[in-house]
């Protein structure tokens, strides 16, 4: 006959108990994801501005590419995975926030002679229409950027990176990366271009977006 002892009953309801925290530490920390932009929520997001990065580049005199980002943005999101053609985005970037590593400069380059952030405190993007659909999850929209004073029409280049349930924010979230270039003489900031610093901006821009109704 079997003979259990009380310690060998603990060992074993230790054993079960530990068993069944793993499979709800698997469930916890295993993505419910997919990369199918099809089978992704559709509906309203807020940018989750813990997991996002918006960085900029320009050639510099010829010798390498300068590289910076801007530290606070937010960003809305509203589209369909079945209507992708009408989807749109904004941003909405605060350009005393750029950070370039370099105090003093980016002192320089929040004043007047540059950027003028008291003048123009925030950049603006937003979509204005679909323009293709380069594969299955990259995507080129049209849209305004209004920027220094100047509102000029500037493309964006999505791609889709996954969707689903977060486990760390406990919201069901969405991924994407952009690119986009433009020329910052274009919109009036054309100091040194005569010399070799960059005209062309690139802006690459990396987001989570969170369900804005909260829901996982």
């Amino acid at each position: 006959m079997l003979n259990l002892t009380k310690s060998s009953l603990g060992r074993a309801a230790a054993l079960i108990a530990s068993v069944a925290f793993l499979g709800a530490c698997d469930w916890l920390v295993t993505p419910d994801q997919t990369t199918e932009i099809t089978e992704v929520r559709g509906g309203q997001y807020v940018l989750d501005s813990d997991h996002a990065a918006l960085l900029f580049k320009l050639n510099h005199l010829g010798f390498s590419t300068f590289l910076g980002r801007f530290t606070e943005f937010d960003a809305s999101l509203d589209f369909d995975p079945e209507d992708i053609e009408n989807a749109s985005l904004e941003v909405v970037v605060e350009m005393a926030s750029i950070d370039i590593n370099l105090a003093e400069f980016e002192e320089e380059l929040r004043g007047d002679n540059w950027l003028d952030t008291e003048q123009y405190p925030q950049a603006i993007y937003r979509t204005t229409s679909f323009v293709e659909a380069v594969d299955e999850d990259t995507f080129v929209f049209a849209g305004d950027l209004t920027f220094h004073g100047t509102t000029a029409p500037v493309n964006l280049v999505v791609n889709f990176n996954g969707g689903g349930r977060n486990f760390l924010t406990r919201s069901y979230t969405v991924g994407f990366s952009g690119s986009a270039t433009f020329n910052r003489s274009d919109f009036g900031v054309d100091r040194f271009t005569s010399f070799g610093v960059g005209d062309e901006i690139g802006l690459e821009m990396h987001v989570e977006f969170m369900d804005a109704g909260g829901e996982s």
